[in-house]
């Protein structure tokens, strides 16, 4: 039961990790250009940074929480292993998520205070 369980998780990882991405890479350049005052160069860097990064974690998180399994004997414990999994792939995407948004906005506040002092 242990090979279905892979597949399902790397389906629900591989769905989540793609759709996800995309989303905030393709959404998260306009809020990144407005933090750093619309330097485009700078912008496109860090969110392709930022992408791939994300990519990068989610491989080997996901290769990481797969080699932890158990051995799955019962549909019962199919279903909790893939939902705990998910979740916690998830509420750990949720946080690298926030700490990514707080360290640009610490950028950007070091480059708004270093336009203030060169003026």
């Amino acid at each position: 039961m242990n090979i279905l369980a892979y597949f399902i998780y790397l389906f629900i990882t591989y769905i989540i990790t793609v759709r996800v991405g995309w989303l905030f890479y393709r959404n998260g350049r306009i809020f990144i250009l407005t933090l750093l005052r619309q330097n485009v160069p700078l912008t496109d860097a860090i969110n392709k940074l930022l992408l791939t990064g994300y990519y990068l974690l989610n491989l080997g998180y996901t290769t990481l929480m797969i080699s932890t399994w158990h051995t799955i004997i019962t549909w019962t414990a199919l279903l909790e292993s893939i939902i705990t999994m998910t979740g916690t792939i998830l509420l750990t995407l949720a946080l690298m998520h926030f700490f990514n948004m707080l360290v640009i906005y610490l950028i950007s506040k070091k480059t708004t205070t270093f336009h203030h002092l060169k003026q």
